[in-house]
């Protein structure tokens, strides 16, 4: 009887595992969506490593989000064959997580290079492109309190005159507020946004890479007790 109250005891601590599982994928989906929009639509970066580790953690955690259902109704039903499909699929998901982190953890250090290039490209097609574009890199400016990419002189090819830049610049923003004021410091912002998005972007990967080794570490917990609640269903023990 001790065996049998202990695996029950397995199965509902399984069964409450799997909901906070069920939860986790829903919060990794929500982290893996915010970095990517952060990556993409605020700063129109275009680096296709940039778009990788977002979106393996929002892909892990759609997986994690029915796999999550799968065991719950396992676990209820005592059934060996979901249970034991349960524990590999976890098992899966777990070796990708770490993966993502590591990759998370390489690509905080490209970074820099994948910043440059991408407000190198900003100024240069700044003039030249959609309305979109230009509000995303107005956005840009007005958020971080930045002009440019290293300071407000990046923009000396915006007007004709060498010392005009993007409205968004200004500490106060209005109508031609830019104009001729490049080097003034008390109407334009004149530290760059490189070191600020740097480090707005290296926080974001942070919080990848750190929810996705808290959930692994609580999956591998998970696995544990499947495979308790598996022993203990293939050795004929009444868990109810």
């Amino acid at each position: 009887m001790g065996v049998e109250g202990g695996l029950k005891c397995v199965k509902i601590l399984l069964f409450l595992f799997n909901f906070i599982f069920w939860l986790c994928g829903l919060a990794l989906i929500i982290v893996g969506i915010l970095v990517q929009v952060s990556l993409h639509n605020t700063f129109m970066i275009n680096d296709a490593a940039a778009s990788g580790v977002p979106i393996v953690i929002i892909a892990v955690g759609v997986v994690i989000f029915f796999i999550a259902f799968f065991g719950c109704c396992g676990a209820w039903k005592e059934n060996y064959c979901m249970i034991t499909m349960f524990a590999i699929l976890l098992s899966l998901i777990i070796i990708v997580e770490i993966g993502a982190a590591i990759a998370g953890y390489f690509f905080r250090n490209k970074l820099s290079a994948i910043v440059h290039d991408s407000l190198t490209e900003m100024i240069t097609n700044y003039k030249n492109t959609t309305a979109e574009f230009r509000d995303s890199v107005d956005n840009l400016q007005k958020r971080l309190k930045c002009c440019g990419m290293n300071s407000s002189a990046d923009w000396k090819g915006f007007a004709s005159d060498g010392n005009t830049v993007p409205d968004s610049c200004c500490l106060n923003v209005s109508s031609n507020c830019g104009k001729g004021a490049m080097t003034d410091p008390t109407k334009i912002h004149q530290e760059g946004c490189r070191n600020a998005l740097e480090t707005l972007l290296k926080n974001n990967i942070l919080w990848v890479i750190v929810a996705a080794l808290v959930i692994a570490s609580l999956q591998v917990m998970g696995i544990v007790f499947a495979c308790m609640l598996m022993r203990g269903i293939r050795s004929g023990y009444e868990v109810m």
